[in-house]
């Protein structure tokens, strides 16, 4: 039997995926915004409009499908996300998985890593919510989400890497990462191959963080696939500016790696709390941080650079298929 996507409305195969952006958020908030309840109370109403509206905007440019890769502690929803892409026909993918130990909901897995259950405890919420759908719904994930610190891959962030991988070689499940600030993409993938998982199954995020060419070249000489998807998100949280960024994918796409890149913003189209309040000398640069300024801006430039339509087809809709179409390999 062919290898199936899981999507929140239901399977369906990696040829229906049509144009896919790799890492957007429909919902999104830090760890602890729980807690801010009062001045930040969640209404599903407004959230599953903004998520309609945000959707309706990218099938305008053809998008047929969204990764959604919002790990479980920041939010995740798959019952608001089933209700966006019922409402709006835009097939979204949802995700198992924690954020990075610097933003992440820590004490939980911290705790129970100190009795020595962590790395098991990890493993069955893995399978159990990619078996049997999530907490009751019947929603099952598409990716797993893992992700690492700055400079460095942390014990605590080691036992989820190691759970993913044993969960991709058990059901053959995609793998998408977060770097943090442009680091450590070449170590996640050797971690996750060192692990036995699949490099085809692999997609190394935010890889725009960093626009040395070499370091993306040791990351995509692994196997795996990368992403350029903070298109947009400038000069904050480490981020460097489009311009920079276009200049790297370039160079990438010269060297001959167009059938391992994929693209997207990671924008978020409401946030979980109280929205952030971002200073004013930073709003004109992420003025375009925005799930359709891809399409408006961005590959305008690239095609004024050369870059040709079967080219940013693999990177919209090849490569996003052959990702998860790929099976588990033997260890």
């Amino acid at each position: 039997m062919a290898k199936q996507v899981e999507t929140v409305t239901g399977p369906i195969a990696p040829e229906a995926m049509g144009k896919t952006l790799i890492h957007e958020h429909f919902i999104f908030g830090y760890p602890g915004f729980h807690g801010d309840v009062t001045l930040g109370p969640f209404n599903r109403e407004t959230a599953v409009a903004a998520g309609v509206e945000a959707a309706r905007k990218m099938m305008a440019h053809g998008v047929q499908t969204v990764v959604d890769p919002t790990p479980n502690e920041c939010g995740r929803d798959p019952e608001v996300l089933k209700e966006i892409s019922e409402e709006s026909g835009l097939q979204i993918i949802c995700a198992t998985g924690y954020y990075y130990e610097g933003e992440g909901a820590t004490p939980y897995f911290k705790f129970r890593a100190s009795l020595g259950s962590a790395e098991r405890e990890i493993s069955e919420m893995f399978s159990a919510e990619i078996k049997d759908g999530i907490a009751g719904t019947n929603i099952k994930p598409g990716i797993i989400k893992l992700a690492t610190s700055k400079d460095a891959i942390t014990d605590y962030e080691k036992m989820f890497f190691k759970a993913g991988a044993q969960a991709q070689r058990e059901t053959g499940i995609t793998l998408l990462t977060h770097t943090q600030e442009g680091t450590m993409g070449p170590e996640q993938a050797q971690l996750l191959l060192e692990l036995g998982a699949n490099p085809a199954g692999i997609v190394i995020g935010h890889m725009c963080g960093n626009t040395n060419p070499a370091y993306h070249k040791r990351t995509l000489e692994t196997g795996v696939n990368i992403a350029f998807d903070r298109f947009g998100l400038q000069g904050m949280v480490g981020a460097p500016f489009d311009h920079q960024r276009i200049t790297t994918l370039l160079e990438l796409l010269a060297s001959g790696y167009e059938d391992q890149i994929m693209l997207s913003h990671d924008s978020i189209s409401m946030w979980l709390g109280r929205p952030p309040v971002i200073p004013e000398a930073a709003q004109g640069a992420i003025a375009n941080w925005h799930p359709t300024h891809l399409f408006e801006t961005v590959i305008p430039e690239l095609k004024k650079a050369g870059v040709t339509d079967e080219q940013l087809d693999k990177m919209f809709m090849e490569n996003p298929k052959k990702l998860f179409a790929a099976e588990t390999v033997a260890v």
